[in-house]
């Protein structure tokens, strides 16, 4: 088992900065939970690249919420039970349903803007929601939400520092002391230090082959947290979003699945509809079985792909104007032609553990959004509940974080009595040492051949044995940055790979192929994992 506590070591002479609130990633989490801390002291943000960067920007379908008079957070807590398969966690559902409509009444008062119809707030449906919940902005919500909290931080002078890449979590004796970082700009090694430390940094989808993620996806706020003590829950549960545009590209585009509540249809390459096949809501199943149907019927057919069909859809350009642009930037038209798609890598429902409050075990130490795991997701995250979560668990931290805020003292020289240069990871030096960028390569091809939508035992084993072989034999080459996300990637890769194995059954996002059904009475727990 990968046991390494920190990727780089600590000198006296590196620059040193205080803030009273540190946040780490500026995708929604990180940024709605700033904005509500700034009222509680100094807030500092740090992100990987630039403030553009997140999965929240990428961010189509909507953000889910109990507004309308016909709905209610009971039937929204009751879809996100069955999606989550057995694995949620029932306390965590019901802050996430009912403090949800007020987080996202204040998103509106920020600046979000969603779209109306003849007044009221216009919503849309997506798979496995009971009730049309989804608010949205044509097709480009995360963008419409991110754009707002960006210019309300910036009204507010809460500075956003770019090209700060999380290397290692700080500890001492009373727990979080802030974190190390780089600061690509400088190229330095840089100490921020904080009575109070959000870790918001995203998910894990660069660890595949094919993903709808952003290249900042490297989970480096997962491995992190890993090496500082922090436990990680439900590693085996990732989810692949069924309809991806098949293109060439790696980081592929995304066609939301607000198109099949629209009415759009999957059809194989024989142009026959098959989802009605695998389940009673067709189109409009879970995500775990849209994407495994899809992925059948290609392994059935012997084709790369299947079609989705939004020709139906009344003013389609209209209601979906970035999914046409994007389209037709790459030789389709969605009025006129079947657009090919296949699933590809997209969420992480586990992650950082941590309570009601996004507290995890360290003391000072919170985590937010798809970096943690509140219990909210469990085996199969229901669509557009993960914007909703940033904001109802970063209102959470800010009111648990203001208690301990005054209460706490932060030194580097505490830090630096309580590092072990020992625990340093030492890379190797042998002369059949792999590079960061051939180690990736690698890594990717084998998650997407082994660990991805379909599993068995031999894969995973197959799997354990090339991300063991290439972490041992890891060097840092000429790409400092790279080398650390390499580190985390193979680090939060064998968490993985060990709970896929561990767990012989399957249930929502996790399927065995030698375990193909759900085993209630050995499997109904969640598996986690802490470094020794």
């Amino acid at each position: 088992m990968i046991t390494t506590r920190y990727i780089a070591g600590l000198t006296r002479d590196m620059p040193v900065y205080s803030t009273d609130f540190l946040v780490i990633g500026s995708g929604i989490a990180g940024l709605f939970s700033a904005l509500k801390a700034c009222a509680l002291g100094q807030v500092t943000v740090l992100t990987k690249k630039t403030v553009q960067d997140s999965n929240t920007g990428l961010a189509q379908g909507g953000i889910a919420a109990a507004v309308h008079e016909e709905d209610s957070p009971f039937l929204h807590l009751e879809d996100t039970l069955e999606a989550g398969a057995g694995l949620c966690d029932a306390g965590a559902v019901h802050v996430l349903v009912t403090e949800g409509p007020l987080r996202v009444r204040e998103l509106m008062e920020m600046g979000a803007r969603f779209d109306t119809h003849n007044g009221s707030i216009s919503l849309a449906r997506e798979a496995a929601h009971s009730k049309a919940r989804i608010l949205h902005a044509a097709d480009a919500t995360g963008e419409a939400i991110r754009m707002a909290l960006v210019e309300q931080c910036r009204a507010r002078s809460i500075p956003i520092l770019e090209n700060h890449f999380l290397i290692d979590i700080l500890t001492a004796d009373d727990g979080c002391q802030g974190v190390l970082a780089y600061d690509a700009t400088k190229r330095e090694k840089v100490a921020y230090l904080a009575r109070a430390v959000v870790i918001c940094t995203g998910g894990t989808g660069q660890l595949y082959k094919y993903t709808t993620n952003p290249e900042i996806a490297t989970a480096d706020g997962l491995a992190a947290g890993f090496r500082a003590g922090c436990e990680l829950a439900d590693m085996e549960f990732i989810q692949f979003h069924p309809t991806v545009l098949a293109t060439p590209e790696t980081q592929r585009f995304l066609i939301s699945e607000a198109v099949r509540g629209e009415g759009g249809i999957l059809l194989n390459s024989r142009q026959e509809r098959f989802m009605p096949r695998y389940h009673s809501r067709a189109e409009l199943a879970p995500r775990d079985v849209v994407a495994r149907a899809i992925w059948n019927e290609i392994e059935r057919t012997g084709a790369e792909y299947v079609y989705l069909d939004m020709r139906g859809i009344p003013r389609v350009a209209e209601r979906f104007p970035n999914i046409y642009r994007n389209c037709r930037q790459r030789g389709f038209d969605i009025t006129r032609d079947l657009i090919p798609v296949s699933p590809a890598a997209h969420y992480m429902m586990g992650g950082l553990s941590s309570d009601l409050n996004g507290q995890t075990r360290i003391f000072g130490l919170y985590c937010c959004g798809e970096v943690a795991c509140t219990g909210v997701h469990g085996a199969n995250r229901l669509a557009s509940n993960s914007l909703l979560e940033g904001i109802v668990f970063g209102q959470r931290i800010v009111d648990s974080a203001e208690k301990i805020l005054w209460k706490r003292n932060i030194s580097f020289d505490e830090v630096f009595r309580s590092f072990d240069c020992e625990w340093v990871l030492q890379p190797y030096a042998g002369a059949d040492y792999v590079t960061p960028g051939e180690a990736l390569k690698q890594l990717k091809e084998t998650m997407w051949d082994h660990v991805g939508i379909i599993r068995n035992e031999r894969g995973l084993k197959i799997a354990t044995r090339v991300v063991d072989d290439l972490y041992s034999r890891l060097t840092p080459g000429d790409d400092e940055i790279l080398y650390y996300e390499v580190v985390n990637m193979l680090t939060t890769a064998r968490t993985i790979i060990q709970a896929a194995l561990w767990r012989r059954e399957s249930r929502g996002a996790h399927f065995r192929q030698d375990y193909p059904e759900p085993n209630d009475l050995v499997w109904l727990k969640h598996l986690s994992f802490r470094a020794c």
